[in-house]
């Protein structure tokens, strides 16, 4: 058997950790090779300056910026099988920079020593599959050699992640804005933006985090337009959140509620599509951005063909560690140690419940909880290192009422490890004050 890993971030390299964990324990595996576009591995966390299109024409898939730190507690994310004690061979502060958290990605892969598995830039242009062979066809190319070539699989797991394509909408007044207009996915660096009064429009993770990067790196204001509710944050008092965006001219904005503001920039924090241009109709997933995503059996396993998969395409508290119990899980369901029902209407049952189960959420702390106990229920089913589900909830939980408390300040907390118990040390400087993301900085005592 052989088996198509479409990406090396964390969700497909965790299908090779998965695959490469089975085989240490002695079972035999398939043939595993992984495509990969970027020239390594680590997806969103493989930090470049570049935007726009890559030196081969690519589109450029890093959506990170310069001084970003986790805007979650690592003891939500981290590894069952690689702690950060392990890692790092200390217990560090929860909330890493950008540099700190790829480290420990690539430490945890590179000690399964499956690099071979892996083509670089080697993009997947696209995907199908033969109904009478019961074969999927890869097209990739070589973008070193500019070889374009077609290998059959058995199955494929789609790993290319769902935050590096954005969804740009247009407001009035855009194309003649006497000012930089920008979406989150092309931010690259806070200090561009100093003594500038800056607009963001959205309020997710980004808006709330770029706003406050802009801030903590010397913008002048912050304005954040919101379609439906303000964020709601203590906010410092160069911040102001206002309505949706309705126009621009020359640098006046104005807002639904009739107010305006003069603005140097504009950056779009307005999320991201599920983009799949390599896929036909027939094997494209197509779903909102949310717990339980559209179409998916157990959350992983393709409705309409069963030997495709996909890897972290819901919405996210959990992460590394969802990825891994799906890995976990769909491993297992191709090598056939789990059996996918083969009745299709089993299948959609199993994915009726799951967004009846996410709607019937009220709150945040609801979502986490949905999301711990889906986590929770693949591990059940496989070999996966078992965690305290629990103990990683109460570090979210814990974490959302610290932003309440201090939004500019939540960094500055610490949370128990769900791994290993040991509670992280605080890190040796406030994060507002933190000017340096190095990692030899924020590893120093």
């Amino acid at each position: 058997m052989r088996v198509a890993v479409i990406g090396a971030g964390p969700s497909g390299t965790a299908a090779l950790r998965a695959f490469q964990s089975a085989a240490a324990k002695g079972a035999e595996v398939p043939e595993i090779v992984c495509f990969e576009k970027q020239d390594d591995w680590g997806g969103l966390w493989n930090y470049t300056w570049r935007t726009g299109l890559d030196e081969y024409g690519e589109p450029v898939h890093c959506s990170m910026y310069r001084y970003l730190w986790s805007n979650g507690p690592k003891e939500g994310l981290e590894f069952a099988d690689y702690t950060f004690e392990e890692h790092f061979g200390k217990p560090i502060a929860s909330y890493p920079p950008r540099e700190v958290l790829r480290n420990y990605i690539l430490g945890r892969i590179a000690k399964a020593n499956v690099r071979n598995w892996c083509r670089f830039r080697h993009p997947v242009r696209w995907v199908g599959y033969d109904e009478g062979m019961g074969l999927f066809t890869v097209t990739a190319h070589d973008l070193k050699t500019d070889r374009v070539y077609e290998e059959t699989f058995d199955r494929v797991i789609v790993a290319s992640g769902h935050f590096s394509t954005p969804n740009a909408p247009y407001f009035e007044g855009l194309s003649t804005f006497n000012g930089r207009v920008l979406h989150a996915h092309d931010f690259r660096d806070a200090l561009e933006f100093k003594d500038k009064d800056v607009l963001i429009v959205g309020t997710s993770y980004s808006a709330e985090d770029i706003g406050s990067q802009c801030w903590k790196y010397g913008c002048k204001s912050v304005t954040v337009s919101y379609r439906t509710a303000p964020m709601g944050y203590k906010w410092p008092d160069s911040w102001k959140e206002v309505p949706l965006l309705q126009k621009v001219e020359n640098k006046t904005c104005t807002f639904q509620d009739g107010s305006t503001a003069e603005v140097d920039a504009i950056v779009l924090c307005t999320g991201y599509k599920h983009h799949f241009p390599f896929l036909p109709d027939d094997l494209r997933l197509r779903t909102a951005n949310r717990l339980a995503t559209a179409d998916l059996y157990k959350g992983v396993v393709w409705l309409h063909n069963p030997k495709l998969f996909y890897l972290g395409m819901q919405d996210q508290w959990f992460t590394f560690n969802m990825f891994d119990a799906q890995a976990w899980w769909v491993r297992d369901a191709i090598m056939g140690r789990i059996g996918i029902p083969k009745d299709k209407n089993v299948l959609m049952a199993d994915i009726e419940k799951r967004v009846a189960g996410e709607d019937a959420g009220e709150s945040d702390y609801d979502a986490i909880r949905y999301q711990g106990d889906y986590v929770q229920e693949l591990i059940n089913e496989t070999d996966y290192p078992s965690f305290d589900v629990d103990a990683a909830c109460e570090a979210f939980y814990q974490w959302k009422k610290h932003k309440k408390e201090n939004i500019m300040g939540f960094r500055d907390n610490g949370y128990k490890s769900a791994m290993t118990g040991t509670m992280a040390p605080k890190h040796h400087t406030p994060w507002v004050d933190c000017l340096d993301d190095s990692m030899k900085d924020y590893l120093r005592s």
